[in-house]
Order: structure tokens, then sequence, then C-alpha cells
């Protein structure tokens, strides 16, 4: 979007939105229905107002958006720079593929890297892995101030004059460095530079809702658009991890912060006030863990809303010295943010007390809503969309609130009162979490409210629609659309409430990487369809024979990667004429594993980065439903299916159709009447195929077992008559397609009906 058009829109929004409020402050408060009618009215207008601060804050900063360019650098000039690996308790194969990770980045001087693992839970573990994979283990003999002062102790035992920090879970790409260190090289004085955070699974409001294919992670928009919107104001955000940071700034600044929960979100204000510039930059160059069971989620937005209000508190924003004005503003609606649980209750509840209790919260008529409300509320709906690069639009962010909402509102009122919590929680980042953090109970405690509101919704809709044809008036019009919003909000919510089975443990990515299959003496060339660190699936145009008994040997192969490993068949499945082939790990050697896990990591997140726009409301609610109902069939096949459609003829001249066939078993069809014999041979060419009977007839056929499959899998010979027949099946499928849609088309003219032809 041109920029003079992004002013633009957002002066008509801001305009718009100072119109509507205008009018709710002078014209709307209900003071003449009693004192709860004006508490609640007030209580409205105050959460509106709020809402306005943050917006013009919000989208003045998108409409200025300004990127740092990366200067260009002598290799010679790349400095020594420290990585701190931070961890507490995460489980230690985590911390490999981290530490692998980093070890694989590039550096001109790679000497001039120096990796730690900064180990506050003091593990012997921890010790063995750091010496296995040649990085140094930092420990300390006392734990006061958690992560900050983990990462202080780490300051006080180094010296290089930049700071990289990482979560356990966060792994660069091998880019990161050479990507990120140059801003730092250049002339401006420059405290840090904040990457996104991207994640290799689906999180869990991609993954509840079965849109992990649909809309992007919900942290995009914070990372990919809001912190790069705050480069113009010098208010990026620190996030903790995929940092590089000044060592210069840091001393500046005392250090990482503490006292606080969030440490990172006050130690990059305390820099910005020393008088570095910090930037953040919208290219992934590391991904991680997203929380990935909801015990671990609500746990970490509890964290985060509570470290943000005690941070503004602790480090007095306001009256911060070295921060101007616009700094200070761009901070507060960071803090405010927090209260959208406090605003989302209230905005669930006003039509709510209207439609089922007659409180009335704001006094108006059906054209003052269509005048004031509504030109703002499609212009705050069309700025969001457009100028958040299609990452986020009102309808997730009404989804996003509905849920946290009941479990951050007691978080946020107590943290506003000063009462903390006295332990520092680390968010769970283990793989098998997931199968074991989001229990019924817990589920249903969290929906409590939800399900609480949602019935009060469904009965104030109800009475609205009587006291619409009761009265004759329209002004219930309104307070339905307001009721059906929530509902939807709800609804969602308790969907993603409702969660979903995990199947898996690891993540698949959908990548094609150059792969070899080595099995006896053949070798199938090939590429992946999708990669795992515990297997891969690839698709081939042939049904291979690969016994799921045996052992096959498995290459991979990229510009930067190669490795191999031994495995078997998992699963085989027909796609579209082919056949997918599933292989599970069962040993690879140490070097080859450290090769794999960068061939699986090292690259671009594989999940979307947009909405799809082709989605309604009503589409997401069906999609839920139908996933959630929908009967679901699940093959574990080890051999490939070939369905068939061809006449053969038995030694003894028999003639019988062949159904389908996966070298150890065929189904066939005998004519009607034809007793079913115990077995028989097929002649076809020179090949003769054995086989017993093995079940019963059915209406798919009459299953055999072959008995000579090893007779028949190396045969050159039975590989082309196995193609004639696929051949033949395709050519008997294309003829039947055909006709189906000659009879649809005839069906179709005669299911037309003209009236005044008939008459």
């Amino acid at each position: 979007m041109k920029p003079y058009v992004r002013k633009m829109l957002v002066f008509f929004t801001f305009f718009s939105s100072v119109v509507y409020i205008l009018w709710r402050i002078f014209r709307t408060i209900p003071f003449q229905y009693g004192i709860i009618s004006t508490i609640c009215g007030l209580s409205l207008l105050f959460i509106e107002i709020i809402g306005l601060f943050e917006m013009i804050v919000h989208f003045d900063q998108l409409s200025n958006i300004q990127s740092p360019k990366r200067p260009e650098v002598d290799e010679s000039k790349y400095p020594d720079v420290d990585v701190f690996i931070s961890t507490y308790n995460e489980p230690e194969d985590l911390l490999y593929k981290t530490i692998n990770a980093c070890l694989h980045m590039d550096y001109p001087d790679k000497s001039k890297v120096h990796i730690y693992l900064c180990d506050d839970g003091h593990r012997d573990e921890m010790g063995v892995l750091a010496r296995k994979m040649g990085v140094t283990h930092l420990v300390r003999d006392t734990h006061e101030f958690a992560k900050a002062g983990n990462l202080n102790h780490a300051m006080s035992v180094t010296s290089s004059p930049y700071i990289v920090t990482f979560d356990a879970d966060m792994m660069p790409r091998h880019n990161f460095l050479t990507a990120c260190m140059p801003y730092f090289l250049g002339e401006e004085k420059v405290g840090f530079l904040q990457t996104p955070q991207t994640f290799y699974n689906p999180d869990l409001f991609q993954y509840n809702l079965y849109s992990e294919n649909r809309i992007p992670n919900e942290q995009d928009y914070f990372y990919r658009d809001v912190q790069v919107m705050r480069n113009a104001s010098n208010t990026v955000i620190y996030g903790g991890t995929n940092t590089i940071l000044s060592r210069e700034a840091l001393i500046a600044a005392g250090g990482f912060y503490t006292g606080v929960i969030t440490e990172d979100f006050a130690t990059g204000m305390v820099i910005q006030s020393k008088g570095y510039q910090c930037y953040a930059i919208s290219e992934s160059y590391a991904m991680g863990m997203a929380p990935e069971d909801l015990k671990s989620l609500i746990k970490q937005r509890q964290r985060w809303a509570r470290g943000c209000i005690q941070t503004g508190r602790k480090v007095n924003i306001v009256f911060r010295k070295g921060l101007n004005f616009g700094q200070k503003l761009s901070y507060l609606t960071s803090i405010t943010y927090w209260y959208g649980a406090v605003k989302r209750f209230v905005y669930i509840m006003s039509p709510i007390l209207y439609a089922v209790f007659n409180v009335i919260v704001v006094k108006c008529t059906l054209f003052e809503i269509l005048l004031f409300w509504l030109p703002m509320y499609l212009l705050n709906n069309t700025a969001l969309r457009l100028l958040s690069g299609n990452i986020r639009n009102t309808r997730l962010t009404n989804i996003y609130e509905t849920i946290m909402f009941p479990s951050l509102l007691p978080s946020v009122i107590l943290e506003t009162f000063g009462i903390s919590e006295s332990t520092f929680v680390v968010t769970k980042k283990d793989a098998k979490q997931k199968f074991e953090g989001n229990g019924a109970g817990y589920r249903f405690k969290n929906s409590i409210l939800l399900l609480i509101m949602l019935a009060l919704s469904v009965f104030g809709l109800v009475r609205s629609v009587f006291e619409t044809f009761e009265k004759g008036t329209p002004m219930y019009i309104v307070i339905m659309f307001w009721l059906l919003v929530n509902l939807f909000n709800l609804l969602m919510a308790l969907f993603f409430m409702f969660g979903r089975q995990p199947h898996r443990q690891f993540e698949r990515f959908y990548v094609e990487v150059d792969c070899m299959i080595y099995y006896g003496s053949r070798i199938i060339r090939t590429k992946t369809e999708n990669i795992s660190e515990k297997g891969i699936s690839v698709v081939l145009n042939f049904p291979e024979w690969i016994s799921p008994k045996d052992e096959v040997t498995i290459r991979l192969i990229t510009e930067r990667y190669d490795t191999s490993f031994k495995g078997k068949v998992a699963n085989v499945m027909g796609v579209k004429g082919k056949w997918k082939y599933g292989f599970e790990m069962l040993e690879i050697t140490e070097e080859n594993n450290r090769e794999m896990l960068q061939i699986v990591y090292d690259r671009e997140p594989s999940l979307p980065k947009e909405i799809d726009e082709g989605l309604s409301s009503v589409d997401d609610i069906m999609i839920n439903i139908w996933k959630r109902t929908g009967e679901r069939d699940y093959f574990s096949r080890k051999l490939p299916r070939v369905e068939l459609c061809n006449y053969a003829k038995t030694v003894e001249g028999r003639k019988l159709l062949l159904r389908d066939f996966n070298y150890e078993y065929l189904t066939v069809s005998f004519l009607r009447g034809e007793k079913i014999p115990e077995s028989f041979i097929i002649l076809e060419g020179n090949i003769q195929i054995k086989c017993s009977l093995e079940d019963k007839a059915s209406r798919y056929g009459t299953c055999y077992r072959i008995e000579n499959t090893n007779d028949i899998i190396h045969n050159v010979e039975f590989r082309t008559i196995l193609k004639s027949w696929m051949y033949d099946y395709e050519i008997d499928l294309d003829e039947k397609n055909t006709y189906h849609k000659m009879v649809d088309t005839a069906l179709k003219k005669y299911e037309s009906f003209d009236e005044l032809e008939y008459l």
C-alpha cells in the first residue's frame, strides 16, 4: 500500500473514532436510568476510551513503518560474540537440538563464536551434554532473580562485545549471525536487534481450531508487524530470545533487569532510555516450539500479563528519564493491551445486561448507531486488515481475547493492585507435555465462565427477538447483532477449550529433499514429501515392493547437509494414482543425527504467514463442527494396495476379475454362481501367481494369499505386467468418469423446469 494511502486510511479511521467517542461521552451515558445503568455505562465508555488510545498509537505507528538497512560489512570486521542458551528444567533432547543449531551457525571466523549453556537448574546431565557438544556449561551457586540472574551471571564471566540470547527451544538458522550482526557494525549506536519468534509447530489457537493451514501463528502479528512498526518510535520490545544485544548497552542499563517477571520487557526499555537505538526485523532466523497444552499456554500468558503490568509499575514508565513522550505512550499501550481481558468481559456483558436484565448501558437511537458507530466500526476493521499485511483481522483478535479473558482476568486485576505471584513459572517445552496438559477437568474449569456467558447470550437473543415483534421497535436489532457477534466468539472459544487430540510427537515439515532408498541391491531415487526428526514420507509413481519386516537405508541430501539412517516402512497409502510410503527411523549415528536435525529445522517455517481470506465466520463454525463430529478412517497398511479391474485366466483356463493386489494378497471376483476354489494359479506370460484362499467372499471380492511372493517381487517381467494392469485400470476409470459426467449433464437438462414451456 502506498504511504499516502496508509496515512489517509489512518486519518479517516482516527477521525471517525474521535467523533464516535465524543458522541459517546456527551450523548449516551444513561444517567437518568439509575445508579447501576450509570456505572455500567461509564465502565463501557472507559473501556472504549482506552481502546481509542491504543488504536491511535497503533495506527499512527502502522502508518509510519521504518525498517533498518543492513550495512555491507567486511568479513574481517565481524567481532566476537557470546551465545547464551538459557535453561532451567527443559528436557535434554530439546537443548541438544538448540545447541546443535547454534554450532551450525555460519560466521567468517567461527572461533569468535562462544556458545554457553546457562544452566540455572544446576543439572549434572547438562554438564555431560555441554561436554559432548563442545560448548561451555555455566552454573551459579545461587539462583536469585530467575532468568535475569542467570543471564547476568553469564555476562559476568564472559567478555565478547555482543551477546545473543536464545531460549532453550529456539533453534537459529545457519545464517542467523551473518544476517543480523551487520546491523551493529554501521555508524549507528544499536542497543539490540530483535528477530521474530517463529514456531515449527502449530500453536494451540491454530491446532485446536483446525486452522493450522488457514491462519498464521497468533504471535506472528506481534513480531512481524507490531514490533517492526515500533522501530520509528524506538520502542521495540526485547522478546528475550532470538536477539543480539550490545554488551555496552547492557552495561549502561545495569545488566538484565531484575526483580520483575518479564525481565526482557524491562531490559529493552531501560536500554532505550539510555539513548540506544533498537530495531526489529520481520525476517525469521530462528524457530522454536509453541506451547502445546492448555495449561502451559495459560501459565505463559498469565506470566506475560503480570510481568508487563509489574514492569510498568516498577520501571515507572511515565516518569522514566531518557524516554520521550512518544516512547512513553507506546510503552503504555503495551501495558494497557493486557487489560484486554477486562475489556472483553465488559464487551460481552454489556448487551447481556440490556437483553436479559433490562439494564440500559448505552442511551441512543438506531439512527445514531448507524451514524456514529457504523463508520468507526467499518473503518477500524478495514484499517486493521489492510495495514496488518493480512496477518490479523478483527475477527481473529476477538476470538483470541475471548479465549483468554477468563484465565487472564484474575491475574490482571490482582497484579494491578500489586498482588504478585511469589514463584517464577517456566513455560513447559516438552513434546510429551501435549499428551498430559490437556485434561478434561482443567479444560472444563476454564470453560465455566464461557458457558455461562453463552447461555445468557442465547437467552438474551431469544428475548430480543420476542421484544422486537411484540413492541415493533428496531432498537433490538443492534442488540441482536452485538449478541450474535459475542455468540460467535464464545462458540469459537469453547471449540478451543474442547481441545483436539494430538496424534504425533514430532512435527512434520512438508518439504522436498533429495532422497535415496537403499533396499537390497536396489536404489530408489526420489524426493521427500514430508520429513520429521524420526522419519520421512516419499511419494512413488510405482508400487515398489519393500517388505515391512526388512530394514532399508535412507539417505537425504541438501546443499548444506548429508545424512543417512536405518529405517523401515511404517505405512503405505494410495494418493491420486501414486503411493505414499512412510518410513520410521530405527537407527542413526551421532554425526548423522546432527545433520538430520539441521535438514529438518534449518529452514523457513512452513506454517501459513497470511490469513486464508476465502473463509467466513460460518466456515469457521462449520469446519469445527465437521472435524469434531465426522468419522475418520485411519489405515495402517504396510504394503502398497493396487486397485485393479483386469480379467485374468488360471492355468485351468478359468476366467476371473482381479480387484486389488499388494504383493502378498490378491482380491478377485468370480462369475455369479461359480464355486470359490481353495487355490488356483494365474498364468500371465511366463509368470505364475500361486494363490490360496485366505478369506471368504465379500462385496469387495474374495481374498487369496499369494504363495510365491518371493518369485514375483524381483521379476522384471512381472513388473511390466503390473504396469499393464495399472494402465488398464486407469483407462477403465477414465471411461467411467466420462460416462458419469455425460449422465449428469443429461439429467441436469431435464431437471430444469420451464413453466411457460410446460403451459
